[in-house]
């Protein structure tokens, strides 16, 4: 039951810090290599205002700067429970992907990295 809630209070802890210290002020944060060589906006682009605007309660916001993110939020949430009841139950939890899982998350990805860098995917910057 600790290292689940080791990782909870880990991540309460990040989202806190995001939270006070947003990532809309420039110079608190790096800049995303990618977007600054390339000009493309990566997966992940957009995660911090997403978590900071989520944090704050502001879904809307959350969606708009990072929809991916936001979907992993919730798998995350659903996935902690389950280890935290396993763990309840004296029972080990292990997230095991098969490959097959494995490239769905990546396709999954890769079509979102495109579909936000496409004309028609604009409402996907953040």
């Amino acid at each position: 039951m600790l290292v689940p809630a080791g990782v909870l209070a880990a991540v309460v802890a990040a989202f806190g810090y995001v939270a006070r210290v947003d990532p809309n002020d420039p110079g608190h944060y790096p800049v995303c290599p990618l977007l600054r060589l390339t000009g493309v906006y990566c997966p992940g682009c957009g995660g911090l205002r997403s978590a900071h605007a989520f944090a704050h309660g502001d879904l809307g916001a959350a969606l708009t700067d990072n929809a991916l993110a936001v979907l992993g939020y919730g798998a995350f949430a659903v996935l902690w429970v389950v280890w935290m009841i396993r763990a309840a139950r004296g029972r080990p939890f292990a997230l095991v992907l098969r490959p097959a899982q494995m490239w769905v998350v990546g396709a999954l990805a890769l079509v979102f990295t495109v579909v936000r860098n496409s004309p028609f995917g604009g409402w996907l910057h953040p």
